[in-house]
């Protein structure tokens, strides 16, 4: 079997894990109760959008809203993978966005159904290139910014978190076999809003690696 290649895990891997809601003010500013254990939903590779190729609204959203978010990428895969031992499946990281169509997902939550439409459609996980390990020492101290338009959207650090990396890689991996080119999106802190057709969008990790997208209209 040929050897894949880590660092363009977007290519090949075979999920994408997204953990909600794991910042208390973000949840707060959703009018959402702050969670008890990680809330889980997923995207298919098919989100995948790199720099250079726009993001897309979907024609059946008019609220289409910015979460910028540290991406975990695995190298090792598991299963009930004990907290103690998590980092070792970790090989590294990525920028990412979870784009969301608000209107749609607050349309499924009042109705109690999930919130695929609202998540998993086309260019709705933009990625940076690969971000090998020893670049972010400790995931738990993390900046990250997103700004539109040059206005600054959004700005955090991952010591926010509710739940850590370690926590979230063990727990998922209980229900949720880890594969190798797995990604876990880790949640978006607060500041999320509406993105227009031709706005322009700059995401960044404080002095690791920044990222541009422009929106299109599908």
């Amino acid at each position: 079997m040929a050897v894949r290649n880590i660092s363009r895990f977007w290519e090949w891997g075979r999920k994408i894990i997204c953990v909600g809601r794991n910042y208390a003010d973000h949840a707060k500013e959703l009018k959402n109760a702050i969670p008890r254990e990680p809330v889980l939903f997923l995207k298919p590779p098919s989100a995948y959008v790199r720099e250079g190729s726009p993001i897309l609204v979907p024609l059946y959203s008019s609220n289409l809203h910015h979460e910028v978010e540290l991406g975990v990428v695995i190298g090792k895969g598991g299963t009930a993978i004990p907290q103690s031992a998590a980092m070792e499946h970790v090989a590294g990281y990525a920028l990412c966005l979870d784009m969301t169509a608000r209107d749609i997902q607050d349309e499924c939550k009042s109705k109690g159904l999930p919130w695929t439409l609202a998540k998993a459609f086309n260019t709705s996980c933009p990625v940076s290139d690969f971000i090998p390990k020893d670049r972010i020492p400790d995931p738990g101290n993390v900046k990250l910014w997103l700004k539109v338009n040059d206005q600054l959207r959004q700005s955090g650090c991952t010591s926010q978190m509710i739940f850590s990396v370690p926590y979230l890689i063990s727990y998922i991996s209980e229900f949720i076999s880890l594969e190798e080119g797995d990604l876990i999106l880790t949640g978006t802190p607060k500041g999320v809003s509406a993105v227009q057709e031709h706005d322009e969008l700059q995401a960044g990790i404080e002095d690791v690696v920044t990222m541009n997208f422009k929106v299109q209209g599908d």
